[in-house]
């Protein structure tokens, strides 16, 4: 009897190639580099890149012509399985590139829309991304005729939820206007919640900033929220809310956000625009970036430009210089003023960083010692839950405490206030 073998067929993530076209809008090789990191995170793997310099893209293949042939061997020579742009397509791109290359071809928006559908988990979370997915398809569906059902395993293709993407104008409009309901309701019930926060005086501290750059790492070490924690870009997109208390003894709330990029799709933007302005209507931002990286200053100011936009102005905004166990030339990284550092990995500097919240309070906590009567003990408990109770001792009279409080809190309890400190 023969010995028999077994193979096992091993899945390997796609090979592609990923293409920038450097008309001087901006800087096109950092741009690429971030495209392999996206490219990445989608699962697939960056195996060649192309630049080509020119006035402007070419409207038929978006690259020149003698590009385009070289990309189209370079794709079946090496047995690529798929191609994609640095920038967004047109519908008669897309499908000459697919003619010329033989593979499927997507942009750089399709690429980051494709990341976001495989990240989103709440509910708000997937019906922004469809509605920035379908929101993209609209416009292209002229021409396309049954391309937008593919629904395949590979990237670029990930439908917003449905079995089958419609081609008919009026059935995604109508989805489109479906959506915008359902979103609608779930941002006012969210506007409930934080309108309970404000008449409750909660004080709201953001997390925004580039992504990767440790953001949910940062929440983990402050929180212990247990937040998705990975190397990739995009691996947060659904916000978290968790308690912190600071050393002084005041609670906030603290909120992980989607992270920035740029050239973010305006469709993204506008998609998920609820949740980053709730990020920028928080009483305190931490622009956190990657000090680590060469572009740190960039990030820190892509992050800071879209928090204007959306209406962040007058808050106190910490950057927040992230990654420092990282850093091999410090030299080099963004100097700021009132900038902390610190690396949410090791826990260094987290205690610089506890320092500039409660120096950015909107209300000051003060030090008071107050002479409370048996029959208000429960003011006590008041005082442990909210406050920073630094001493506390039963008298003949009732419960001397001395303990950290804001104005909000101190107003319930003024009238027992002895004036010694």
């Amino acid at each position: 009897m023969t010995e028999q073998e077994f193979f096992v067929n091993e899945e390997r993530p796609p090979r592609a190639l990923l293409i920038g076209v450097d008309t001087g809008e901006f800087d096109q090789e950092a741009s690429l580099e971030e495209l392999c990191e996206l490219t990445k995170s989608a699962g697939a793997e960056p195996a060649f890149t192309l630049i080509q310099k020119r006035p402007a893209p070419d409207s038929a293949t978006c690259v020149g012509s003698g590009m385009a042939e070289e990309a189209g061997e370079l794709v079946k020579r090496e047995e690529l399985d798929l191609v994609i742009f640095d920038r967004e397509l047109s519908p008669t791109q897309i499908r000459n590139l697919e003619g010329l290359c033989g593979v499927r071809v997507i942009d750089r928006t399709m690429l980051i829309l494709d990341i976001f559908a495989l990240r989103a988990r709440s509910k708000e979370g997937k019906l922004q991304v469809e509605l920035a997915q379908l929101r993209y398809l609209l416009p292209r569906l002229s021409g396309k005729g049954t391309a937008l059902s593919r629904l395949g395993g590979g990237i670029g293709t990930r439908g917003p939820g449905e079995t089958k993407l419609e081609t008919d104008r009026r059935h995604i409009r109508r989805r489109i206007g479906s959506l915008k309901e359902q979103l609608a309701r779930v941002e006012a019930a969210r506007e409930v919640i934080d309108k309970r926060r404000r008449k409750n005086g909660t004080v709201t501290v953001a997390l925004v900033g580039y992504t990767n750059a440790g953001k949910s790492t940062l929440m983990n070490r402050l929180t212990q929220a247990g937040v998705l924690a990975e190397d990739k870009l995009f691996a947060t997109l659904d916000p978290t809310a968790r308690a912190l208390k600071l050393p002084g003894g005041k609670t906030v709330m603290l909120i992980d956000t989607v992270g920035l990029l740029r050239r973010l799709p305006h469709h993204l933007v506008e998609a998920f625009k609820s949740t980053l302005e709730q990020a920028a209507g928080a009483d305190i931002l931490l622009n956190i970036c990657d000090a680590s990286s060469p572009e740190a200053r960039e990030h820190l100011a892509v992050t800071e430009g879209l928090l204007q936009e959306l209406g962040s102005a007058g808050r106190p905004v910490i950057p927040v210089l992230n990654k420092w166990d990282a850093v091999t030339d410090p030299a080099l990284a963004p100097r700021l003023p009132g900038a902390v550092r610190l690396s949410a990995l090791n826990g260094t500097g987290i205690e610089d960083l506890l320092r500039a919240i409660e120096e950015n309070l909107p209300e000051k906590t003060f030090e008071v010692e107050l002479l409370l009567p048996f029959s208000k003990s429960g003011l006590g408990a008041k005082l442990r839950e909210e406050g920073a109770v630094l001493k506390e001792e039963y008298v003949p009279e009732g419960l001397k405490i001395t303990a950290r409080v804001d104005e909000r809190l101190y107003g319930q309890v003024r009238e027992y206030d002895t004036g010694d400190v």
